[in-house]
């Protein structure tokens, strides 16, 4: 399955009393359809997952799915780092029609590089759907290597990964060895454009929140050789994407949200809102942001 050059890891709104804000989550989908999203990643990091319960994770998604109703894929994020868990929610994402699921590196346990090729096997042999083999060390505690990367694609349902351990070299050892029908997405936005560079198929993406045509913008004229253009879309965005990690995500992309209109900014404990200081600084970056691009677009 392609997700397209920039999918969207959404952000899951909620109420002033904690609950989930379904009436905001279907404009939210509606502003990424049409803002530059290929496909929708629901209940990743960027969803604030490890807060919901099982059963509001499974209502969002399966209210994501019914929303978006095909017009794009859906990927739902079933990992966890209990395999038995992870092949249960597999199995209830895939009656709600999921298009795909999102499997990340088992967290906490800290299984070596057999355990986490086990754990992949075990969920890929349940399910015919795709899998995102999702690697974030920095979340995780344990690195999915390249190798083990390369061993899993030779399974046949897993063909998408999303490498989000910030390492170039891994990435380019993964993109060596594994089949040409394999996609390596980066979850770091700022690492888009290099990625791609090297034979990477798109992102992952949580500034695309916000900027998702740009990026789209960026990607396609590197395809068309315009080279120049994409560097100084990447070199405009590069200040923006490291702002909206200057907290945990997706505290900075929820503030990010708000200026465009969505009330957003509640997010659950332990995760806290953005200093006044910060909110600042991304209010500066944003203009600039919007200056260089309005230079870029009157240059090409």
């Amino acid at each position: 399955m392609d997700l397209g050059r920039v999918a969207t890891a959404m952000i899951t709104p909620f109420h002033d009393n904690g609950a989930i804000n379904y009436e905001v989550a279907e404009r939210i989908i509606e502003h990424l359809i049409s803002n530059g999203t290929d496909s929708i990643v629901v209940c990743g990091t960027t969803g604030e997952t490890p807060t919901l319960s099982i059963s509001e994770k499974r209502a969002f998604i399966n209210f994501t799915i019914k929303k978006v109703n095909k017009r794009i894929p859906v990927i739902a994020g079933v990992g966890y780092n209990d395999t038995a868990y992870t092949i249960e929610a597999t199995k209830v994402v895939e009656a709600f029609g999921a298009d795909g699921i999102m499997v990340v590196a088992p967290f906490y346990n800290k299984p070596n590089q057999r355990g986490i090729y086990a754990h992949f096997e075990a969920v890929a042999n349940t399910t015919d759907l795709p899998i995102v083999v999702y690697n974030v060390p920095g979340r995780t505690g344990v690195n999915i290597t390249a190798d083990t990367t390369i061993a899993l694609s030779k399974i046949p349902n897993i063909r998408i990964v999303k490498e989000a351990s910030g390492s170039l070299e891994q990435m380019t050892e993964i993109l060596r060895g594994v089949p040409d029908d394999t996609f390596v997405y980066s979850g770091d936005d700022a690492l888009t454009l290099p990625l791609v560079s090297i034979g990477g198929r798109g992102v992952i993406s949580v500034a695309s929140h916000v900027i998702g045509n740009e990026m789209q913008e960026m990607i396609r004229a590197y395809e068309e050789g315009r080279h120049k253009v994409a560097q100084s879309y990447h070199q405009a965005i590069l200040p923006l994407a490291k702002q909206l990690f200057v907290d945990p995500n997706p505290v900075p992309v929820k503030y990010a949200l708000s200026k465009l209109g969505f009330p957003v900014q509640h997010v659950r404990l332990p995760l806290v809102g953005l200093l006044e200081e910060d909110k600042k600084n991304y209010d500066k970056i944003w203009e600039e942001f919007e200056e260089k691009v309005q230079e870029i677009k009157s240059h090409s």
